[in-house]
């Protein structure tokens, strides 16, 4: 059985989760218009930009990702224009990028009796650059558009990670690369950056909000010749998330001339140093590394099995810290805490059931919906799924009956591994228990010979789990490559033992 997350509808996320399983709601009602009422007044008091002029004509492109709303931002500066009796063009360019791939929207502004011709903005020719997604506005397209000297740019900085992070697990988010992009093509005085989703999100439940919050923070700025009233105007005439969508535009307002109101405003929900809330701190020392997991182990299956993990980590302590001192980092130790763990805590039926039905969850659903919703998920047990032609297993929705499932199979997670398990006899549950011992074999071979100058090398041993990525098919063929470089590395840890021996 797979893991799932939280799905909504449409929350501007690129990432598909090929391998992870899905929960549903439907006809759920969030938490955004209370937030937006609270903050209706967010503007008040702020100073008005001076507005852009319109030399012949203004191009201001709009970039994103599909099923994010940055048609409606085209859309809603088009409507302002016109209320304000401006001339405008707006074309959309989505390509075949229907949802999660990249949008653009070309608005081009004269003003009232000025004829505007080609609705595209042509090469270096944009005077403003609305970023809803740094990735698409650090592409070649957004890129050929901007000209030092004339574009200005805001860009919402929010890490959605791109399709590559689904064949490369080691796919890291390419922010700086993008940023010094963006920079090159406009210089450093013309760019703003800005983590707009993150921010929106905490101010009003919601990440639709982010491009709402995205055109408050680039208007504030002087990059959008229009009134702000004309854009409140158009937003209402959406007569879509009418609050919501004027709090995003105010608080994106604040956000560029007041930062720390913002943060202040933000701060009970995600905390001062802006991240979001966590039930447990995930850094610090490996003391606390160790017991946080010692605690997890025992929700997931009890504390014998908690007791297994510490006193594997403790032997590999003992061990690193005879060779490096009292001060040295126990390298090895860590990763050994952090991979054993990995192992023991594999996801099964009755830990995707725990998950599911504990009392975290629960709240983090009703703090984020209210009134009368549906839950659903989507899943691919092992001992219920049918196989596709590749012999791969396929997902499929279960309603909400599959929570009442959910809570008993959670009570019986002691069962795991025993006779009475009847999801041990897999294939898959075989292989994983099989993994957890031979990564202990493994460990107390290497402590039994463990030296100083191999150290380094058993450190990347302990690490190769890391290697082990996924559900399913997906995970089957990350384990093979996890194992051979498992046996690599053995071989060469081995080998050097041999040739110190011989000397």
């Amino acid at each position: 059985m797979h893991g799932g997350r939280l799905r909504r509808a449409p929350a501007g996320a690129r990432g598909s989760s090929a391998q992870a399983g899905t929960a549903g709601t439907a006809g759920a009602a969030t938490d955004a218009a209370t937030a937006a009422a609270r903050s209706a007044d967010a503007a008040a008091g702020l100073p008005l930009p001076t507005l852009p002029p319109i030399h012949g004509s203004y191009g201001l492109l709009v970039t994103g990702i599909g099923g994010t709303g940055v048609v409606t931002i085209g859309q809603l500066l088009g409507m302002a224009a016109h209320l304000e009796g401006k001339g405008v063009t707006v074309l959309d360019v989505t390509g075949l990028a229907q949802k999660n791939g990249a949008v653009m929207s070309f608005v081009r502004l004269a003003e009232p009796g000025q004829a505007l011709y080609a609705p595209r903005i042509g090469t270096a020719a944009a005077d403003a650059v609305l970023g809803c997604d740094v990735v698409v506005t650090a592409g070649r397209e957004a890129l050929s558009r901007m000209g030092p000297g004339r574009t200005r740019v805001v860009a919402n900085v929010a890490r959605v990670p791109t399709a590559e992070f689904t064949r490369n697990p080691d796919w890291q988010f390419p922010l700086g690369a993008m940023e010094a992009a963006i920079v090159d093509a406009v210089g450093d005085d013309s760019a703003w950056f800005v983590d707009g989703t993150r921010l929106a999100t905490a101010l009003l439940g919601d990440a639709i909000a982010a491009n709402l919050f995205m055109l408050g923070y680039a208007w504030q700025r002087g990059l959008v010749p229009l009134s702000a009233a004309a854009i409140e105007r158009a937003i209402e005439l959406n007569e879509v998330a009418v609050e919501q969508n004027k709090a995003a535009f105010a608080w994106g307002r604040v956000a560029a001339v007041d930062p720390a109101r913002l943060e202040a405003a933000i701060e009970p929900a995600i905390g001062p140093t802006g991240a979001p809330p966590v039930s447990r701190r995930l850094s610090g020392s490996l003391e606390e590394l160790v017991a946080r997991r010692i605690d997890e182990l025992v929700e997931y299956q009890d504390e014998r099995y908690a007791r297994r993990y510490a006193a594997a980590v403790e032997r590999v302590k003992a061990a690193e810290r005879a060779l490096v001192g009292g001060e040295g980092r126990l390298a090895l130790t860590e990763a050994v805490a952090r991979n054993l763990f990995r192992l023991m805590a594999y996801k099964d039926e009755y830990e995707v059931a725990r998950l599911y039905t504990s009392d975290e969850f629960v709240a983090r659903l009703n703090e984020r919906f209210e009134g009368d919703f549906r839950l659903g998920v989507h899943l691919a047990p092992p001992l219920l799924a049918r196989r596709n032609a590749r012999g791969e297993l396929v997902k499929r929705e279960y309603g909400p009956w599959v929570f009442k499932a959910f809570a008993l199979l959670a009570r019986l997670r002691r069962l795991r591994g025993t006779v009475f398990d009847p999801f041990g006899r897999t294939a898959e549950r075989r292989m994983e228990r099989r993994l957890v011992a031979d990564y202990e074999a493994d460990i107390a071979r290497l402590l039994a010979s463990l030296d100083a100058q191999r150290l380094p090398l058993a450190t990347q041993i302990a690490s190769v789990p890391e290697e082990i990525r996924g559900f399913g098919h997906v995970k089957e063929r990350n384990l093979k490559t996890a194992l051979a470089r498992r046996q690599q590395l053995l071989d060469e840890y081995f080998a050097e033992r041999a040739t110190a021996a011989a000397h």
